[in-house]
């Protein structure tokens, strides 16, 4: 069973990854550091209590770019112990791979993380201590290959599909224009968004208002939130015809989910549920305007 550490300074994707981690069977705790300092004065704690003491950590999931110290800083500074942990780095660059693996990284997984090459690591992570690989079910039935088929048996293609015309039939020999899509037909009434392997649809109608979190967007709904790898200005021009306006440069709210607008020397803010958002003097006018229009209907 692993001990791990992830470090990243950004709160979002560190939370996303210590999910992936503790769901992990193979890892049997995972603890987080949001910038190097905390790091290293939790992996110091780790050196002095020894590979097998309390506070061991066996592999370091740890991001590049951070504010102070870089990723690469701290791999550099455990490389000068004898047994240092392993260092996986977890990094949205992919220009830094040579320099990892120069530092004896072990993996070098790319964000946005998919759970699978996580696993990925962690199983290179077990491998590297020494771990046995899991072992088959002996009662299990084996795994039977994929039947191929004979040299001589052909499949014939299947045949074309006869599409019922709307209006007048086509001549014959001449194809028929595909329908013109219009925005409202390109646009899903939902958004996927992804936790630990499991893919939830989020209907947009839900949604009440939208953070900005780096390159990544939370969207806030009346049951929790969820984190997406979309800027929110790609959602503002995505979500204007449903209602969704800007009042900040960190937030995207529902027009129809305001409750209240609120003047106070000078500031504006709006009250969506229970959050009090701030809006920005060059969008408080025109929020103003379309909540009065949208008042009157």
């Amino acid at each position: 069973m692993l001990r791990a550490l992830a470090v990243d300074d950004e709160k979002p994707l560190l939370e996303e990854l210590l999910y992936l981690l503790r769901s992990d069977p193979r890892v049997s705790s995972a603890e987080g550091a949001s910038d190097a300092t905390e790091a290293l004065r939790r992996i110091t704690r780790a050196l002095e209590s020894g590979p097998e003491g309390p506070d061991g950590i066996d592999v370091v999931f740890l991001d590049i770019q951070m504010a102070g110290l870089t990723g690469l800083d701290i791999a550099r500074l455990l490389s000068g112990f004898a047994r240092p942990p392993l260092i996986v780095f977890v990094t949205a660059h992919e220009g830094f791979a040579v320099q990892a693996f120069d530092l004896k990284a072990i993996d070098y997984v790319l964000k946005p993380v998919r759970p699978e090459r996580l696993a990925e690591a962690v199983r290179r992570a077990r491998a590297r201590l020494g771990d046995p690989p899991p072992q088959a079910d002996p009662t299990a039935c084996p795994a039977l290959p994929d039947p191929v088929p004979a040299a001589s048996t052909r499949v014939p293609p299947p045949a074309p599909l006869a599409v019922a015309a709307i209006g007048a039939p086509a001549a014959p020999g001449t194809r028929r224009p595909a329908p013109e899509v219009t925005v409202a037909d390109r646009t899903p009434d939902h958004i996927a968004v992804e936790l630990g392997g499991v893919t939830r649809f989020v209907a947009i109608a839900d949604i009440a208002y939208v953070e900005a979190q780096g390159d990544y967007a939370r969207l806030h709904t009346d049951g929790g939130s969820h984190l997406v790898r979309i800027p929110l200005s790609t959602l503002e021009e995505r979500w204007a015809a449903r209602g969704f306006v800007r009042i900040h440069r960190r937030h995207l709210v529902a027009l129809g989910r305001i409750d209240e607008l609120r003047l106070d020397s000078g500031t504006t803010s709006v009250r969506v549920g229970s959050a009090e958002l701030q809006v920005s003097r060059r969008h408080a006018r025109e929020l103003r305007d379309l909540l009065m229009r949208h008042a009157t209907g």
